[in-house]
């Protein structure tokens, strides 16, 4: 026996040091690889997109990038070490030409120098949000002009980068802005709604609202499944899931509890915050989802199937699902909530001084918890306590 797990250790260690060898391998010749793009671009000529174009383009880039300075040299560091890191890398020294290149190509992030002669910074970062939104803007900038570079950010900046900078600080630095833009664009929603005819979570489209077919929608964006025995299985919608955000936890109600449509029913908590849920069906409750309760992660994946808060013995269904939207139905509902909630929400971020940022990013997963206390409860009492 302890010459087999001596084996097997060796085993695992040899596997190990193989493993780190080849990839210690991949990347010297990665590396060898970008060297010589990066020699070889700075012999072809793009002169005719923009006059002092520079252009570098490694295979399966980490991100597109267009960086805009006046300076050759500070070019020319980005160059160097973003290349060689992993990303392409479009350089030019005016923001009219970076201006041009973004109607033309698709870029992930355009570095800006903040003071530049014809068209600064704060320029340049307003015109790219307008004509280009899903790109990225960083600022560069000095020690003296952090206080403009923070300034932009109302006009949509994604961060700012101070120069001079060291290789290893500018990599850290791009690290970072591409993983809080992957987390931004995961986070995206679309205002679009899709009916699903298979679980949700195998028939899910990335960032649009979804509703399975069959599914009864109420008007406070809870959503009611019925069987032949008038069982009524009943939980939040995709609507009021994703705009909400994280659950923390579920206040499940009492089994025999009689409830008449329109009375609380059941209560999710967002760390100090609660919404109380009415019911959108008159009944004794039958059922409660004790798993749900114990792993309140699962509404992260869908809010229906199997995830229902409780269900409920209905008496007076007939009458009560008119009030309800199913299909088409049910898919213009949602749409005229999302218009209503982009609208109720533009006015609440005017009033937080915030309009610009949220006319740049648009819905979100989660909009609601950058919100303060009363105007979270506004949004609240207009959408899910109706």
């Amino acid at each position: 026996m302890p010459l087999f797990i001596l084996a097997v250790v060796i085993f695992i260690i040899a596997d190990i040091v193989i493993r780190m060898v080849g990839k210690r391998m991949t990347e010297q010749r990665q590396k060898k690889e970008r060297e010589i793009v990066l020699t070889e671009s700075l012999k072809l000529d793009f002169t005719n997109e923009a006059k002092t174009l520079k252009r570098a383009e490694v295979e399966n880039p980490k991100a597109k990038i267009l960086c805009v300075d006046d300076e050759e040299v500070i070019l020319g560091s980005f160059r160097k070490i973003l290349v060689l890191d992993g990303y392409s890398v479009d350089t030019v020294e005016t923001g009219q030409e970076a201006l041009g290149l973004i109607q033309k190509h698709h870029y992930d992030f355009l570095f800006t120098d903040l003071k530049m002669p014809l068209m600064d910074g704060v320029e340049v970062c307003k015109s790219v949000k307008h004509l280009r939104p899903d790109i990225d803007v960083i600022i560069i900038t000095g020690y003296a002009s952090v206080e403009t570079a923070v300034e932009t950010m109302k006009y949509g900046a994604l961060d700012y980068v101070q120069k001079p900078f060291t290789e290893d600080e500018l990599i850290a630095f791009v690290q970072k802005s591409l993983i809080k833009r992957q987390d931004k664009i995961q986070k995206q929603l679309k205002p679009k709604v899709h009916i699903t005819h298979v679980p949700a979570s195998d028939d899910f489209t990335q960032g649009e609202f979804a509703i399975p077919g069959g599914v009864f929608i109420a008007k406070n964006h809870t959503w009611v499944s019925m069987n032949q025995a008038g069982i009524a299985k009943i939980g939040i919608d995709d609507f009021a899931k994703k705009l909400i955000g994280r659950v923390y936890s579920v206040e499940l109600p009492n089994l025999g509890m009689n409830v008449k449509a329109g009375q609380p029913l059941f209560t999710i908590k967002q760390g100090n915050r609660s919404i109380t849920f009415n019911s959108p069906v008159s009944g004794k409750v039958s059922q409660i989802n004790t798993i749900l309760k114990d792993n309140i992660e699962a509404l992260d994946v869908t809010p229906y199937e199997r995830n229902w808060v409780c269900a409920l013995d209905a008496e007076n269904l007939d009458n009560e699902i008119k009030g309800m939207h199913i299909g088409k139905s049910a898919v213009s509902f949602f749409q005229e909530d999302i218009e209503k909630f982009k609208s109720v929400f533009t006015e609440i971020m005017k009033s937080e001084k915030k309009a610009d940022e949220y006319l740049e990013e648009g819905l979100f997963i989660g909009q609601l918890e950058k919100l303060n206390d009363v105007n979270w409860n506004k949004v609240i009492a207009e959408f899910f306590v109706r």
